[in-house]
């Protein structure tokens, strides 16, 4: 598939935005490095040429790596030591991963190398730059980081095509030799220099870029979980007194009173709210609908905390060594991914979380004893019709399967390098496991859209909230079927997902509420 460059992304020297990885890794712009970065990155080069003329071994310039430092390496086999580092440690193994990962990874490192402080020539990040505005994406394995030392195996892979060596996938599609890609776009694999081929391996930038795009998506989630919660509790006849601001306030965690107001908003005008089908007036509805705005607001907390470390990594210059604005050159640990991975794994509890809550709601509105007057897993004609019981099957099948994910990955470590690198991360396995949940959270929440549709439209001669009614023929136009006799439930679950996924659901609710947070 043909990617079509939007927009434009200029580079400098202190760092990227979110918003600039988003667009460089999912709509295609165009990057373009700044004058003054490229200035910066000469003059640190220049840092590098004057200590490898000298006698003395520098890390890096002058020396192995890793367990290997101890090896002082004479000027003529330099650019092969380069080399070598990159075929090396383009060790990765298992499926491929996403083309919108690699172009974040390949982007955030460009960022580091045109921050000045990695000694690279300007023709590396000319030639990356190039790379990515080729739209020429190198093939990355799902193994091989340890979120130490850089995502390495990942980095290496990366830096293999800019040497026009190994596999790539072009803007097509199709995957070719990196060297064949390179010559169709006309552009020259860089011979690497001292220094450069660690300087193109050594960062969070796979991980980083996974937290980045993992922040947008479950930003959209959460608000997305509002707006379904709020349609379960109108379809469960439930109190949206609970909603009121006044109660939040004396409770002052912003994501809940972001989240409650969102329900609010949703509600009003319902003509559901308050009514009650027992014959004892329910005094208090389940936590799964009294307390929504709390669990959802712990998340948005989370993701706030989340977005604060980002924001701190994308303007970081990760290497190592590093050549500092006075002209030193330090070897140091800034590689490490551990601020990094605990975000990622903080995000997988609270997507868990997330999930189970709605689970929760869903399972309500599906049982007769609880549901308040609905129908048995809201069928057309219970026994003969088994509605949507299978549904919360595939709900629960997901939750269960988050639950496992929210297992933290970085309070793991396998030491690696003979003990050199004897503390690592795991940040990278934090990132993909967190990709997995994210995906499945779109599908808990999709569900919970489609049975909570369906109730509200079951509760006849009542009158659902403008907002609820601008969902409903929204889902309705999307492919997702109201009540009826049973039929082929899969299409309607993928209609409901895509229409989550996409935004739609928040949009839709938008048109009568205004902007939710």
């Amino acid at each position: 598939m043909d990617m079509q460059m939007q927009g434009e992304v200029v580079v400098g020297t202190s760092g990227t935005t979110a918003d600039d990885v988003i667009a460089v890794a999912r709509h295609g712009a165009r990057v373009v490095v700044s004058d003054e970065a490229l200035s910066a990155v000469a003059a640190s080069r220049r840092v590098i040429e004057d200590l490898a003329a000298k006698p003395d071994p520098v890390y890096g310039v002058s020396t192995g790596f890793g367990a290997l430092a101890v090896r002082h390496i004479s000027p003529d086999l330099r650019a092969q030591l380069q080399r070598n580092i990159v075929r090396s440690h383009a060790a990765g193994m298992g499926p491929r991963v996403e083309r919108e990962v690699v172009r974040a990874l390949m982007f955030l490192r460009l960022k580091t190398l045109a921050s000045g402080h990695t000694g690279v020539r300007p023709v590396v990040v000319e030639t990356m730059a190039a790379l990515l505005n080729a739209g020429i994406t190198p093939v990355v394995h799902e193994y091989g980081s340890l979120g130490c030392s850089g995502d390495l195996a990942p980095l290496s892979h990366c830096a293999l095509t800019l040497m026009g060596e190994g596999e790539a996938e072009g803007p097509d599609g199709v995957v070719r030799p990196a060297a064949e890609l390179l010559a169709a776009h006309r552009v020259e694999p860089v011979e690497l220099r001292e220094k450069e081929g660690l300087a193109l391996l050594n960062g969070t930038d796979g991980m980083l870029g996974m937290l980045v795009m993992a922040c947008a998506d479950l930003a959209r989630l959460i608000t997305s979980a509002d707006v379904t919660a709020a349609l379960s509790l109108e379809a469960l006849l439930g109190s949206e007194k609970v909603l009121a601001p006044e109660l939040h306030a004396i409770r002052p965690h912003p994501g809940q009173g972001t989240s409650a107001a969102n329900m609010l908003a949703v509600l009003a005008g319902s003509g559901l709210t308050g009514h009650h089908q027992d014959d004892a007036p329910r005094v208090q509805d389940a936590y799964s609908i009294r307390c929504a705005p709390q669990v959802a607001g712990a998340g948005r907390d989370t993701l706030a905390h989340a977005c604060l470390v980002a924001d701190r990594e994308l303007a970081s210059a990760v290497d190592n060594p590093v050549v500092l604005p006075d002209g030193r050159v330090e070897s140091n640990g800034n590689f490490h991914g551990a601020p990094v991975a605990y975000v990622l794994d903080f995000l997988a509890i609270a997507a868990a979380d997330l999930a189970s809550i709605a689970e929760r709601r869903t399972d309500r509105l599906l049982d007769k004893n609880r549901s308040h007057g609905l129908p048995p897993f809201l069928a057309g004609d219970p026994g003969v019709d088994s509605g949507l019981m299978i549904a919360q099957y595939t709900q629960a099948a997901l939750v269960s399967e988050m639950k496992r994910l929210a297992v933290p990955a970085s309070v793991d470590s396998i030491p690696s390098s003979a003990m050199q690198e004897d503390h690592v991360s795991m940040g990278w396995s934090a990132a993909r496991k967190l990709r997995t949940a994210l995906d499945a959270l779109a599908r808990v929440v999709a569900v919970e859209l489609v049975a909570a549709t369906r109730a509200v439209e079951l509760r006849t001669g009542l009158t659902p909230s403008p907002a609820t009614a601008a969902v409903l023929r929204a889902v309705r136009e999307a492919g997702v079927e109201g009540p009826g006799e049973d039929r082929f439930l899969a299409p309607d679950l993928a209609a409901a997902e895509a229409f989550v996924r996409s935004g739609k659901l928040v949009e839709a609710a938008e048109r009568e509420t205004g902007p939710l947070g």
